[in-house]
């Protein structure tokens, strides 16, 4: 049997300390004043344990159920597999139930609680406030929060912004652990931060990454965080964690063509949700400030050919008949280079600051036209709220099995899309479960361009229930395919 030597032989060692010595030796020669040569710096990687043992207790696990009223058609279902189970395993039919005698009074059906989705979400006050995203509550009959010591509370719904998709939810209980909030404004690029919530009902699941981004715009109300955080379906409505222990967002969405993480997930930063969670803490809903203008970006050659410094300011490409816009004289080609004082950067700027402003209040417009600066008053109109929104046919959300509520493209869409295509307004089911959100475009299902409601509708009432849907699906500038099961009917 060879013999298999584990330790380097006296005379390898013999060289090795001589190697050793020359080194040492060599080393000390060098320079009239030898320095000891520093060590260079490794950085470790942060551990997390103390910061979740803090921040944990405070996020919640939220399920929403749907009540479902069976009818005479599921009822004959389950009959038949009943008549099957008795055939099959006792060899003879299922004995006949006595008919119900005729005096006897109707007994109203019964309505079923099903499961509809999972979500996350953390406590904002010791005294039960719930922040989560909109798309975890919005359309469910039940909502339940769950603590992380087991405690279960029915919850009710506060008030919800799609726009931002934010929510404010409620549980009646006291002293409960509550979340500290940051300051979102002073987040930097690279920094650690964590994630905690209920992928694919994982419950208090914790992941870690860095911020990717500030502030990237992917075409939503407001800009978004982005970082590599891993964050699934259940991840919704829970907080990103700087390490301080402070939350600074609120996680939301992912960019995914399978549905599932790759390497990019958003968070709505804390500042504007905390901003939307105080309005519909106090009246249920958000106002914001418009001023009736649709607007795109203004180029580089754009900016040199009109006489602009640098490519700045949002471009007016249409006027709202009677807006506040034509009333302050505003023309389209005009470049909107600040409001109330706050520059425009690009284009997506102006309508988070107009927002921002309570309709009702007196601003100043800085525009540039024919080469010139102007400044023109302008009055700030109320924005209209998702309940003065046009809504989805009732129909239609009846026979879904998508889980998606879609309408017409308005005009503004129509121009940008000239394909055709649907405007997601609510999801709910398979649609929620792999991330489509409210104002979400359906441009194609199964490679077939959707040009309406109605032929949409039309489209999903004969799809199999056994395969996946591909939709193209343009958020922002972004499209991209997403595979959707339908649910059974």
């Amino acid at each position: 049997m060879k013999k298999i030597e584990y330790f380097p032989s006296k005379k390898i060692l013999s060289s090795l300390i001589l190697g050793v010595c020359v080194a040492i030796s060599t080393s000390g020669a060098v320079g009239a004043n030898p320095v000891a040569q520093a060590a260079p710096v490794v950085a470790g990687l942060p551990d997390f344990t103390d910061l979740v043992d803090k921040v944990g207790p405070s996020v919640v696990n939220i399920r929403t159920t749907e009540k479902a009223q069976q009818s005479q058609a599921d009822a004959g279902s389950d009959d038949q597999q009943m008549q099957e189970f008795f055939q099959r395993f006792f060899g003879m039919p299922m004995p006949r139930q006595a008919p119900a005698p005729k005096n006897r009074k109707s007994v109203p059906q019964q309505q079923e609680e099903i499961p509809r989705g999972v979500g996350s979400g953390f406590i904002i006050s010791q005294d039960g406030y719930v922040l989560t995203n909109a798309h975890v509550v919005d359309g469910a009959s039940d909502i339940y929060v769950k603590l992380t010591d087991k405690r279960e509370f029915k919850a009710k719904v506060i008030g919800i912004d799609k726009r931002t998709d934010v929510a404010l939810i409620k549980i009646e209980g006291a002293k409960l652990p509550k979340a500290t909030i940051g300051d979102s404004d002073k987040i930097r690029a690279g920094e650690w931060v964590i994630a905690i919530g209920s992928p694919f009902e994982l419950e208090n699941t914790v992941t870690a990454g860095i911020i990717s981004a500030k502030a990237r715009d992917t075409g939503e109300y407001l800009p978004l965080i982005q970082t590599d955080v891993a964050v699934n379906p259940g991840n919704s409505g829970g907080p990103l964690i700087n390490m301080r222990g402070e939350v600074i967002g609120i996680n939301s969405q992912i960019y995914s063509r399978s549905g599932g993480y790759m390497g990019i997930s958003f968070a709505v930063p804390i500042d504007e949700a905390m901003r939307v969670a105080d309005q519909l803490k106090s009246a249920g809903k958000v106002t914001r400030g418009r001023i009736g203008v649709q607007i795109g970006e203004v180029s580089k050659e754009v900016a040199e050919s009109i006489g602009l410094a640098k490519a700045e300011g949002a471009a007016v490409v249409r006027i709202e008949p009677g807006s506040p816009a034509e009333k302050a004289g505003i023309q389209d080609g005009d470049v909107i280079l600040k409001f109330n004082g706050q520059a425009i950067s690009k284009s997506s700027d102006l309508p988070r600051i107009v927002g921002a402003i309570k309709p009702g209040s007196k601003a100043v417009i800085t525009i540039w036209r024919k080469g010139a600066l102007r400044e023109l008053p302008i009055s700030v109109a109320e924005m209209e709220t998702e309940k003065n929104a046009p809504k989805a046919d009732k129909k239609a959300k009846q026979s879904n099995v998508l889980g998606i509520y879609a309408n017409d493209l308005n005009d503004a869409q129509k121009k940008e899309l000239p394909g055709g295509g649907v405007v997601i307004e609510s999801v709910d089911g398979p649609a929620a479960a792999v991330g489509l959100l409210a104002g979400d475009v359906i441009l194609t299902l199964n490679n077939v361009d959707v040009k309406d409601v109605k032929q949409f509708t039309a489209m999903v009432a004969k799809l199999d229930g056994k395969k996946a849907v591909a939709l193209l699906v343009r958020r922002g500038e972004i499209s991209q395919f997403i595979l959707v099961k339908p649910q059974a009917q």
